[in-house]
């Protein structure tokens, strides 16, 4: 159901939203996520999307598109409309209403929206205008601005507007702030809210049992992928989209992007990205690629132990390889080397979702380089084609290839413990490989929760050639270990 009530005449002959953005904010620049995500913004703004949730990495611009610009040009699309925008205090929901003032002052706005107007800060008219609520002049409309947890006794609510309601880390991971949170939304919002009501949730995230993650798991929601979804969209469906800072995720119409690009490389380069990722990969996915996951939760976390130097004679250097199992995974391939002292020194890796021709080539210079003795090739989904080229380019390493019949979920928890303790990583592995990283760190317990189990599958694997056959060898032959 369309959300425009007693609309002007020429709505149809508005520009859109990111031309109003280019005409009344000077400084703001189109790039190719800001009109995909302005994109998105402007058909909630006609009325075609009903519950739209929105994840976007800190310093992107966000709030300036969702809670900013697009009140303003709904309030001049129809200034009959009621919108009410809440953060995580009343002063910083109090700043977007101020914002939202500056803007409909502008001569600008007024060229495009003559309809619009709130009264001039000297005025003594009856209209309200202050920090916390805006009047539009000869109209219905107003905004409101409200902060977590604040009251809105007796206001009917059109467009409600909810940007970032957790303040940091420590608010987000506090159940009794989830909580409360949970409880102002239900108790308050919903209840301001009327069959043609619209709402807009627009976050960083921080953790999975957030109001966002929260009404996923309790509401349907549709994830958009192609631009024809805003089409047939059932308005009782939320609207999910996410922007992941670096690109991992599979391209779409939505987002282009191929792996490794960074959302707004003008601003947060990938080199940028890649040092934050490396600082701490658990926040990293929560707040900059829209995926929380508690802390708690994680299968190995930050617990793996690092070398600077082999500390002791090498019995083997090996490398365990699987290729990738379907189109968006990754093929992983792991040099080391077996010390005497009975621990894995990881010395290089091979991460990469690249096409088999390309890390044929990568995988055969990493087993030379490395010295590599014997490589185990897992056969699965064209590895037995895969293990014969890298044969062939690298004569010195004999090739085993091989079928992995079990169950891999039982295989990465069962070993995880062993893998922390036999497994040891280079001290700057987090800067050599962050992929490879950042993917084990967050691994998770909750094994379906995972998207990806090649980095754990493969180190998995190592332990189950070096030391879980190498115990039961012992057993047959001595009877003991």
């Amino acid at each position: 159901m369309k959300n425009i009530k007693n609309p002007p005449s020429d709505v149809q002959t508005a520009p859109s939203l990111c031309d109003f953005a280019t005409k009344v904010y000077p400084s703001f620049r189109r790039t190719p996520f800001h009109e995909a995500y302005y994109r998105i913004l402007d058909r909630f703004a006609r009325g075609d999307i009903r519950k739209l949730m929105v994840s976007v990495p800190p310093q992107h611009g966000k709030s300036l598109g969702s809670s900013v610009l697009m009140p303003a040009y709904m309030l001049g699309l129809n200034p009959n409309l009621k919108v009410a925008i809440s953060s995580y205090n009343q002063a910083l929901a109090s700043r977007f209403n101020r914002r939202i003032q500056r803007i409909i002052d502008l001569d600008a706005y007024s060229d495009i929206f003559p309809e619009t107007k709130i009264k001039p800060l000297s005025s003594r008219s009856e209209y309200v205008r202050t920090s916390t609520q805006a009047d539009i002049v000869g109209h219905r409309g107003e905004i409101l601005a409200v902060g977590r947890e604040g009251p809105l006794t007796g206001n009917e609510v059109d467009i409600f507007i909810l940007d970032d309601l957790y303040k940091d880390a420590m608010e987000a991971n506090s159940p009794i702030v989830r909580e409360n949170c949970w409880e102002w939304y239900t108790s308050v919002v919903r209840t301001r809210l009327h069959n043609s009501s619209q709402e807009l949730i627009v976050f960083t995230r921080w953790h999975e049992e957030d109001l966002m993650g929260k009404l996923l798991e309790k509401e349907k929601s549709v994830r958009l992928s192609q631009w024809k979804q805003i089409d047939n969209l059932d308005p009782s469906n939320w609207l999910v989209v996410n922007f992941e800072a670096l690109k991992e995720s599979p391209p779409t119409e939505i987002d282009p992007r191929k792996e490794g690009e960074a959302l707004w490389p003008q601003r947060h380069s990938v080199e940028l990205l890649r040092e934050k990722r490396s600082l701490d990969p658990h926040w990293f996915d929560c707040m900059f690629q829209g995926r929380p996951s508690l802390r708690d939760g994680m299968l190995y976390g930050d617990r793996f132990a690092t070398y600077t130097a082999m500390p002791c004679e090498t019995v083997r250097k090996g490398n365990y390889t699987d290729t990738a199992d379907m189109g968006d995974d990754y093929l992983c391939s792991v040099c080391y080397d077996t010390g005497i002292d009975g621990f894995i020194y990881i010395t290089d890796v091979v991460y990469s979702r690249e096409p088999m021709e390309v890390t044929e080539t990568l995988v055969a210079d990493m087993l030379e380089r490395n010295l590599t003795r014997i490589a185990f090739i897992e056969s699965n989904n064209g590895g037995r084609g895969f293990a014969r080229a890298v044969g062939a380019l690298c004569s010195m390493t004999r090739i085993e290839w091989f079928h992995q019949s079990g169950n891999k979920e039982a295989r990465i928890l069962s070993n995880s413990s062993t893998v922390l303790q036999k497994i040891r990583m280079p001290a700057d592995w987090a800067q050599r490989w962050p992929e490879f990283y950042g993917h084990l760190v967050i691994y998770r317990r909750m094994f379906r929760m995972n998207r990806w189990h090649d980095a754990a599958d493969v180190l998995t694997g190592i332990i189950e050639r070096e030391i879980v056959e190498n115990v039961s060898k012992k057993i047959r032959r001595f009877g003991y270990i």
